[in-house]
């Protein structure tokens, strides 16, 4: 909200017009305003940061805490960021609100301009704060193959946050598993980047659209550290980076993403806050990206701290801002005075204070935030629809591994057992709010356990905790998420193999030696190893942290409420070791004659299993098709669910590129249909693949489409081909750039 204590008479301003565009008003905005007053808008603020060691919820936040913050110099100039008035600590949100309102209130006043501080909380799960609903974690978004539900969620999600008086959020991440021991794996969509690109625009979609500023996170590699070390430095080249980690963010982008935030990892010795590649030339100047990068929490500090680039704060700010980084978050402590010192010296030009800037207002006033007052209002954050959201969710995320027909349960007499069966605390992402603050506080919402879920399904069952006296054993596994070391997965939770944390590993060799048929239940933040366990087990479900509604999702699918139909968004371990592996490799990635190890995994990215049966018919083209390389071709086929119950199949596309000027990987996700079938019902399926869609980048470091073979394979899995189409690409090599085909359209028509 304004004041009018800008001098000049407000006709002729230009910054107050409304109708005017915002170039314009930033413009002359930033004429009048002084050095002190742009550099304001590059900073935040962290009210009542300080927590105990041990306890901190942002890498190093004891080290740089500020227990006696003076409020009234911090805003004196006006204020960039407000960081998470209600994510910090437990806020009752009629509570969190009128804290909101009052020191947007102080910022407003206190300033020349009376321009509001933009506001952001965290909101991978949900709404980052207590008695907000917590949904399922990314790597289960992935597991459903349904970008429209993640969309609707996110819609969901956004106007919560913007009810309550929010503006940006910290989601999603778009990184691409590379390494299961890495312990954000949870915090993935999968080890796909077309599923990755796909499902996590979406996600920016619905955030953007309920006018919230969604942040892609994190710019570039992130995920690539090695031996799956949290910032950990990145060990790969351009052309990996090009075609693995940049498409997520590429596609985001198209769907308006307005904030990028940067890794916290080097790659060849360049940390990312520092690299002018990266965050200018990459992202602005070849993606033309003209929204807000933010820092990642501490990461200008983390350039002297940890990198060793920078000497001192001031230098560290200077390769910030020059990298193109506009806003320190969490707290200013660079681009405060150390940058006006540098400024005034002319360490630093004042240059690159306005372009920042002007970003930073741009955007704020794409938000409304210099035209009217929209004040914070109190509201339920846990509706009952924003519950059935959350299970629909969970509920397609549920993936069945294995199956000899026990399950759906229908056994008399089963034992429930193990560490997580009534635990909640394993359907709960690192960035849940419970799960944050290390599960010492009651999470604000009620979090069914698994137990509670299926003894409410099944109500006419017998259960008990002897296993030998069971007709069938439920045993459920899992782990629990939490942040730096608090949790077997999570932020800086990194293992060193993929056997089960918390000797697991015993408790289920012992029930299984009991001899009672096991459906062994997974409810995990990472794959975890199964090779000496899935052939005596009766069954296996996997759930990746399904968020508050997960014990009911799980417990309907054990009883058969629910069909299921996720499929897995990156692959299942043979052997706890062998790691990093990937479907995604070339050749020699795989299984070889030179090599003892054997990456194969247990289950392979995109599997999934049913309890009804899908039949694949009319596959066409049915004949090797010729086509030039800018001409797209349409694939369809029929599927028909031949079960007795409805059910959803997921159609897969892979693309194999049989000889190519580097090596590609033997085959990659192109393109993915849902399918939802009545029982008897079906439809016909069409993917429109472009010729786009086989590019890469070549030996010269372009983007191109060669001619020759190439095989299009229509899958239930990526070890289950059902049919492939042969291609033959002819006319000369295409170059492509950012503005190319990346997804394949779809249609459905059900018959």
């Amino acid at each position: 909200m304004l004041t009018e204590k800008a001098t000049g008479d407000a006709a002729e301003e230009i910054w107050r017009d409304v109708a005017r565009p915002a170039a314009d008003r930033v413009a002359d905005l930033l004429a009048r305003m002084t050095l002190e007053e742009k550099v304001a808008q590059l900073g935040s603020a962290w009210v009542a940061s300080s927590p105990d060691p041990g306890a901190e919820v942002a890498p190093h936040q004891y080290e740089f805490a500020e227990p006696d913050l003076d409020w009234a110099k911090l805003v004196q100039h006006g204020l960039g960021q407000l960081t998470r008035p209600y994510g910090t600590a437990p806020v009752e949100p009629v509570d969190g609100a009128r804290w909101l309102l009052r020191r947007q209130a102080e910022i407003v006043e206190a300033s020349r301009f009376g321009i509001p501080a933009l506001v952001h909380e965290e909101c991978l799960v949900g709404f980052m704060t207590w008695r907000a609903t917590v949904f399922p974690t990314p790597l289960a978004w992935g597991a459903t193959f349904d970008p429209a539900l993640i969309e609707q969620m996110a819609s969901h999600i956004g106007s919560t946050m913007r009810s309550a008086g929010v503006h940006q959020g910290l989601a999603p991440v778009l990184d691409v598993a590379r390494d299961l021991r890495w312990g954000r794996i949870e915090e993935t969509i999968g080890e796909d980047p077309h599923l990755v690109a796909t499902v996590g625009s979406a996600y920016v979609r619905g955030l953007q659209q309920a006018g919230i500023v969604a942040t892609l996170k994190h710019f570039l590699g992130y995920s690539a550290s090695r031996a799956g070390r949290n910032f950990a430095p990145v060990g790969v080249g351009r052309r990996e980076l090009a075609d693995v980690f940049l498409p997520p963010f590429e596609l985001a982008l198209r769907a308006g993403a307005g904030s990028v935030m940067h890794s916290y990892a080097e790659t060849d010795g360049v940390p990312a806050a520092a690299d002018v590649h990266l965050l200018t030339e990459v992202l602005r100047d070849e993606l033309g990206f003209t929204g807000t990068v933010v820092a990642d929490y501490f990461g200008v500090s983390f350039l002297q701290t940890l990198h060793g680039v920078a000497a001192d704060p001031a230098q560290a700010a200077a390769l910030a801002l020059a990298a193109g980084l506009d806003v320190e978050l969490p707290a200013t402590r660079c681009y405060g005075e150390p940058l006006l010192d540098a400024v005034r010296s002319g360490t630093i030009p004042e240059t690159l204070v306005d372009r920042a800037a002007s970003r930073v207002l741009r955007q704020k006033i794409e938000l409304g935030l210099l035209d009217r007052s929209d004040p914070p209002t109190a509201a339920d954050f846990d509706p009952p629809a924003s519950r059935e959201l959350a299970r629909r969710i969970a509920e397609e995320s549920v993936v069945l591994l294995a199956n000899d027909g026990t399950l759906p349960l229908r056994a008399a007499k089963i034992a429930l057992v193990g560490p997580y069966a009534d635990n909640p605390a394993a359907m709960l992402g690192c960035y849940s709010f419970a799960a944050h603050h290390g599960h010492q506080a009651d999470p604000g919402v009620d979090v069914p356990t698994l137990r509670t879920a299926l003894l409410a399904e099944l109500p006419a069952a017998t259960f008990t905790d002897d296993v030998a006296e069971a007709d069938v054993c439920v045993a459920v596994v899992g782990e629990t998420s939490g942040l730096f070391g608090r949790g077997s997965t999570g932020e800086g939770c990194d293992v060193d193999d993929l056997s089960f944390p918390d000797d697991q590993d015993r408790f289920l060799r012992e029930v299984l030696d009991i001899g009672t048929p096991v459906v062994l239940v997974l409810l995990t933040g990472r794959p975890y190893a199964l090779g000496v366990y899935a052939d005596r087990c009766a069954a296996v479900v996997q759930a990746f942290l399904p968020g508050e509604e997960g014990g009911p999702a799980v417990a309907g699918v054990l009883a058969g409420r629910v069909n299921p139909s996720g499929r897995l968004p990156i692959g299942i371990p043979r052997s706890p070791g062998g790691q990093p592996a990937a479907y995604l490799g070339p050749r020699l990635a795989h299984r070889t004659g030179v090599s003892s190890v054997d990456p194969t995994p247990l289950y392979a990215f995109g599997h999934g299993l049913a309890y009804t049966s899908f039949g694949w018919t009319d596959v066409t083209p049915a004949q090797p098709t010729e086509l030039a390389t800018d001409e797209p071709i349409t694939v369809t086929l029929t599927v028909t669910n031949h079960g007795d119950r409805p059910g959803a199949e997921i159609v897969q596309l892979y693309l194999h590129d049989p000889v190519a000027q580097v090596t590609r990987p033997v085959q990659r996700l192109v393109g993915y249909a849902r399918v939802p079938l009545e029982a008897g019902q079906s439809a016909q399926v069409g993917f429109r693949f472009h010729p786009d869609l086989a590019s890469f980048t070549g030996l010269d470091g372009r983007r191109v489409v060669e001619p020759g073979d190439l095989e299009l394979r229509l899958a239930a899995s990526s070890a289950d081909i059902r049919a492939t189409i042969p291609l033959h690409l002819t006319g000369p090599e295409r170059v492509v750039g950012h503005d190319r085909v990346m997804v394949a359209d779809v249609t459905l028509g059900v018959h």
